[in-house]
């Protein structure tokens, strides 16, 4: 059963020394029920969030971002035009703890923030270009995972290759992909400081400008096309492409060619991680989800030829190739790894 926020606003008060907490309210997020969450109000008019896991999971990732949270010192947030949340306290309850952090003024966004004259395209653009400028010393300083364009495209590899031992991706994906993966021109890129789990409902909103990103759970330095992927779920190219447009504009790095390509692939590849994640929970429903989207995806990448994602459209995988490749691809069961849980840029 979900607590209560008069129940939170207790843990609160017990978390936070003198916190003279006057109203409370339910908090309305996109976490999609992993944690109970409240707003508390204090007398002075302050207003901080408290937020409980309610699975080992959730608690997992809120331990992750309490550590990002940590290498976020206000140096490296005042380089942000946007705010980062910060940690206030905590409190025991039961086997896990209440987190408790500063409450910043914004509504999550989704995807019909993004595109049309007024939007909060520009300014998400800004802000994701912002992260991607930050010294990646912030990351190594603190001693997060720092992935090299040939870790990250081995990663993908691994994850193409798991799927493929299913037997429920169609070879024209395969195919598709394998050349991706094998492009050494596709992975030459500059890894950045990176969030690492952006999606539209990181960004807090207000007037269409972001006014913070929350989630730094898988703070790292990577692929600046993991932070973009989720673009391929706008409603439109043109939507996306005001977005890119703000980022290319703002961010401090030299222009990524590929950097498009690559995150089409993520969002490709994200749907093979949710094929695996079916298969190693036994889940029937979502395997088949995830083949209706994955042959979905199949049938809308053969109609759209002039959008590959190699560099080079000059090789063609031949199906004896493709399975040449499943069968060199070890079978389900004989690896220990469970990467379902972990993002493309995981080690």
């Amino acid at each position: 059963m979900a607590r209560s926020h008069l129940t939170l606003a207790a843990l609160a008060t017990s978390a936070v020394a003198g916190a003279d907490i006057v109203a409370t309210r339910a908090l309305s997020s996109a976490t999609h029920g992993r944690f109970d969450s409240a707003v508390v109000t204090l007398r002075s008019g302050e207003e901080y969030i408290v937020r409980v896991p309610v699975n080992s999971d959730a608690e997992s990732e809120q331990s992750r971002d309490l550590v990002a949270l940590n290498a976020l010192t206000p140096g490296v947030r005042s380089r942000l035009p946007f705010h980062i949340p910060a940690y206030v306290g905590q409190a025991p309850i039961a086997e896990t703890r209440a987190v408790v952090y500063d409450y910043i003024q914004g509504s999550p966004a989704s995807l019909h923030d993004i595109g049309g004259e007024h939007s909060a395209s520009d300014s998400i653009g800004r802000a994701i270009a912002a992260v991607h400028s930050l010294p990646t010393s912030v990351v190594s300083d603190a001693g997060l995972t720092t992935n090299t364009p040939a870790q990250i495209a081995a990663t993908s590899r691994k994850l193409a290759d798991r799927a493929a031992a299913s037997g429920k991706v169609p070879k024209e994906l395969l195919t598709r992909w394998s050349l991706a993966l094998e492009d050494s021109a596709l992975w030459q890129f500059q890894p950045t400081v990176v969030n690492g789990a952006l999606a539209p409902e990181s960004f807090l909103l207000a007037d269409d400008q972001v006014t913070g990103i929350i989630g730094w759970q898988n703070l790292r330095v990577g692929d600046p096309a993991l932070d973009l992927f989720w673009l391929n779920s706008a409603s439109s190219a043109e939507s996306a492409d005001r977005v890119y447009s703000a980022y290319e504009n703002a961010v401090s790095k030299p222009a990524d060619r590929q950097l498009r390509k690559r995150a089409r692939l993520y969002a490709e590849l994200e749907i093979a991680r949710w094929l695996l994640h079916g298969v190693d929970s036994r889940d029937a429903s979502i395997v088949a989800d995830a083949e209706s989207m994955l042959g979905s995806l199949s049938s809308t990448v053969q109609s759209d030829l002039l959008n590959p994602l190699s560099t080079d459209t000059g090789q063609i995988m031949a199906v004896e190739d493709v399975e040449a490749m499943l069968d060199r691809t070890p079978l389900p069961g004989r690896s220990s790894t469970t990467e379902h849980a972990n993002r493309i840029a995981e080690d």
